[in-house]
Parts: C-alpha cells; structure tokens; sequence
C-alpha cells in the first residue's frame, strides 16, 4: 500500500507564493534530497527561469507525485481502465490509467495548492497537466492560460526541462512560456480579450460593418475547404471583426440564395481586398492569396505578414499561427475549443 508524503513535506518555496510550479515526479536527486527541482533538470528549470526574468527563491515548487516510479517510468503507476476504475484520463501510454493507491498524491497535491492560492500554477509537461487539466496535450496546451479540473486555479502548460534537455529546440519555446507566467502572476484571474464579430451576415450588414470599423488597415484570412475559399474574414481593430462565408459545409451548397447575390457579396469583398488605401495584413499571406488570386480577387495594399515579421525577430521559434496566439495573446488555445464549453473564474469564486 503506497503511504503518500504528507502535504509540503516535499516542496520547496515560499507558502505564499505568487506562481507554483508543478512537475511529474522525483528523478534520482529529488528521491535522495526529498525535494522537487533538484537533479539536472532543476538546474535547467533555474537558468530559463533566470533568463525569464523570475526568480526561484519567489516561487513554490512541488510534483504530481512525491515518489519515484521504477526506472522513472510513469507507466509503473498505472494499471488498466477496468482494473483501475479511474475517473482520469490515461495517465501512461494509451488504455493506462492511474492505479487508485496514488489518488491520495493528487489529494495532497491539491491541499498544497488550495494552501498556497498562488495567482497561476505553471505544469511542467503531459503528467502535471493530466493532473490539473485532465488532458496530456501539452503540445497543444502549452502557453495558455486555463482553468485547472482539479481546483479553481489558473493555469499554463509549458514543456517539463527534462524533456528540453532530451530536445533543445524546445527551450526557447519555454523561456517564452515563462515569461507569459511572469506577466499571468501578477494577478489570479484569466483576462481574455473582447471580441465582436459579425458571423452569418447579410450584405447589408456586411456594408453596415466595413462603414462603422474599417478605416486604413485590416487583418485578412481565409478558409478554404474542398479547394475552394469558404469564407474570408476581416479584422478593423483588435476588438471588432466579421466573418464573410461563400460556402455552407453543412448544407454542402452556397451560403448566399442565389448566383446573383454571391457575385454581389463577392464585388463587395473585392472593394475591400483591391482598395490599396487599405492596408492588409496576412498571416502566412502567400497562401491566402494564391487563392484569391485564383478565384479572380484582385488584392492591393498587401503589406505586412504577421508569420515572417515574428519569424525574423525570432527564427529559433515555430512560427504557426496557434504558437503566435499562444506567445502573444490571452486567447485561450482555440483549436481546443471546438465543441467545448469555456469556464472561467476569479480567485474568490
């Protein structure tokens, strides 16, 4: 019968700590000194910290699990789905699941953060996710704030230095993730960003649109199904955009009722894309506009592309538009979000 380790009996850092961070388990040096963060990988954890501009000494250090699996193979803490009952997702490799003697890591792991309130958390790779976000997607996770399944805290995946260690093209990934949690812990509440878009529109309101917020610049993207543009959509500002669709996937047919009124709605749009007043700003735009130049769009004014600006600042980074959102935004990440309902919370909820 595993004996969990009482509550902060492992930890390390101030009980009041403004950011928390949690990793998976003890390496070799953890098991011996009995705290997290000591081995080679809390070294790395402490230089891109440094580099971050966050200082260790401010922050509290704890893992999913006060142990150290054999040959530190999380998979040893695992059994199968009928055999474990466990409401989590798996944990190891696919059709593994926690074994229901560790259940109580995950409650003093819990207390620890209930007694802390720290303003984020920060889960070092796929286990501290499972644990507080119930999902091991940290490729796709990782740089946005969401709120934990296990407790009302705010929370930011980044990759575990461990696995920087074993693939160094992702500590700059990190370093950048650590600074966003420098900037998220100075408060306890997720900010999202306000938007207003205009989705299903008519023309008139099209019109309407582009009258009341385009002036001399505008974001542009498209979508393309089938080999054709579904739809293109505009952004004036940070806070207002509209979405103008060509194609209903669920009907497999026009949205527009009827050849005239598309061929309206697609004279309109080319007043937009071929006014050279209006500046246009792409991300990867060579793509967007090999089809709208295919399907007889004429664009002027096309002077900025958001992937190559942020690719010569910065050409060690992935430069794709999720890892943009997620370096530069408070956007949740949205590829995520198809289908799911969104909660948010404040500290005192």
């Amino acid at each position: 019968m595993h004996t969990p380790a009482p509550a902060f009996a492992h930890t390390s850092g101030p009980k009041d700590a403004k950011i928390a961070f949690v990793g998976e388990a003890w390496g070799q040096q953890e098991a011996l000194i009995g705290k997290p963060f000591q081995g080679y990988s809390g070294q790395e954890l402490s230089r891109m910290l440094q580099e971050a501009g966050i200082t260790r000494r401010d922050c509290f250090f704890t893992n999913v699990f006060a142990l150290q699996p054999m040959n530190n193979d999380i998979g040893d803490l695992c059994g199968t789905k009928a055999a474990t009952a466990s409401p989590y997702p798996a944990l190891g490799k696919l059709g593994q699941y926690m074994r229901p003697e560790f259940q109580p890591e995950l409650d003093r792991l819990k207390e620890e953060l209930e007694a802390v309130r720290p303003n984020l958390v920060v889960a070092l790779g796929a286990t501290a996710c499972w644990a507080l976000l119930h999902t091991k997607g940290i490729g796709s996770l990782r740089g946005t704030v969401a709120t934990a399944a296990l407790l009302p805290v705010k929370v930011l995946p980044t990759y575990h230095p461990a696995a920087v260690l074993r693939n160094w093209a992702w500590r700059p990934i990190t370093i950048a993730d650590l600074m966003k949690a420098k900037r998220e812990s100075e408060f306890p509440e997720i900010r999202r960003p306000q938007r207003f878009i205009l989705v299903n529109p008519t023309l008139a309101e099209c019109e309407a649109w582009v009258e009341e917020h385009l002036r001399d610049e505008c974001a542009c993207d498209i979508e393309t199904k089938f080999g054709t543009i579904e739809m293109i959509g505009f952004s004036a500002s940070p806070t207002h955009a509209m979405v103008v669709p060509f194609y209903d996937a669920n009907a497999r047919k026009s949205y527009w009722p009827s050849p005239a009124a598309e061929k309206d709605v697609r004279k309109f749009v080319q007043k937009i894309l071929g006014n050279p007043k209006i500046i246009k700003i792409f991300q990867n735009g060579l793509y967007d506009l090999q089809y709208l130049i295919k399907e007889g769009f004429r664009p002027k004014g096309c002077l900025h592309d958001t992937m190559l600006y942020h690719h010569a600042l910065y050409p060690e980074l992935q430069k794709g538009l999720g890892f943009l959102g997620s370096v530069y935004t408070s956007e949740p990440a949205w590829k995520m979000m198809r289908g799911k309902k969104i909660t948010e919370f404040k500290k005192d909820d």
